[in-house]
């Protein structure tokens, strides 16, 4: 038997990184803090209420009420995995979106964003990107070496999602899933430890003041920043 098959570099002075707890993120346009029913279920149900094509691609929702909203929530709130965080637009004033860390396995040092919900006055905003952005930075400055993000495959804004902010794609699992009795394929992205430092530039970049004009128009494009990061592109975007 031969001995000099690759095996794999040593990753040296590897310790599993933390599970979040009790996480408050907060930068110049989002806050985003631990998921509670009583603080948060009413008013980001206001923001989805009559929107139900916000959960097409959500394992949950939609949602017949506000009593249902917040049975869900109460259900959801201060598991450890799916973590839940609620996110406030601070320019709005609103809490007005929900987001999740998931299938957190620190002992491997992988962890994914997911659960999105994000009501318009949300998103294609700055608060949107700052919140994945304090998510993301959270997990690689915790110690974790993959940020993963997976979606339908049918799903598109979230694949050009993943692909604007930074992830590079890495294929779709067919009938990876069965989902509300519907056959989901999942478009697979990721972020490693060794792309966070750049992309991490490309965000301040992105959100720097000096990067709009009066009338809040993007000089520059998030995905023009992130685009020398990726290793593989989205073959549909």
């Amino acid at each position: 038997m031969p001995s000099d098959r690759p095996v794999g570099p040593v990753v040296e002075g590897w310790q599993a990184p933390p599970r979040p707890d009790a996480l408050r993120l907060e930068g110049a346009y989002a806050l985003l803090e631990p998921m509670r029913a009583d603080l948060h279920a009413a008013p980001i149900h206001d923001e989805f209420k009559g929107l139900d094509w916000i959960w097409d691609y959500m394992p949950n929702g939609p949602f017949a009420d506000a009593a249902g909203y917040a049975d869900w929530m109460r259900g959801a709130e201060g598991q450890p995995d799916p973590w839940f965080l609620a996110i406030k637009n601070k320019e709005a004033g609103r809490w007005c979106g929900v987001a999740s860390y998931l299938r957190i396995t620190p002992e491997q040092g992988g962890i994914e964003v997911g659960n999105i919900a994000f009501a318009p006055s949300l998103q294609r905003t700055r608060a949107a990107t700052e919140a994945m952005a304090l998510m993301m930075g959270w997990a690689f400055d915790a110690g974790y070496r993959r940020y993963e993000w997976k979606c339908n495959a049918l799903n598109m804004p979230s694949r050009r999602a993943a692909q604007r902010l930074g992830f590079s794609y890495e294929g779709t699992f067919r009938q990876h899933m069965v989902v509300k009795g519907r056959n989901r394929d999942t478009a697979w992205f990721a972020i490693t430890d060794t792309d966070w430092p750049r992309l991490k530039d490309a965000y301040a970049a992105w959100l720097a003041p000096g990067n709009f004009d009066d009338d809040g128009r993007q000089r520059q494009s998030l995905a023009d920043l992130t685009a020398p990061v990726r290793v593989a592109s989205d073959p549909l975007i």
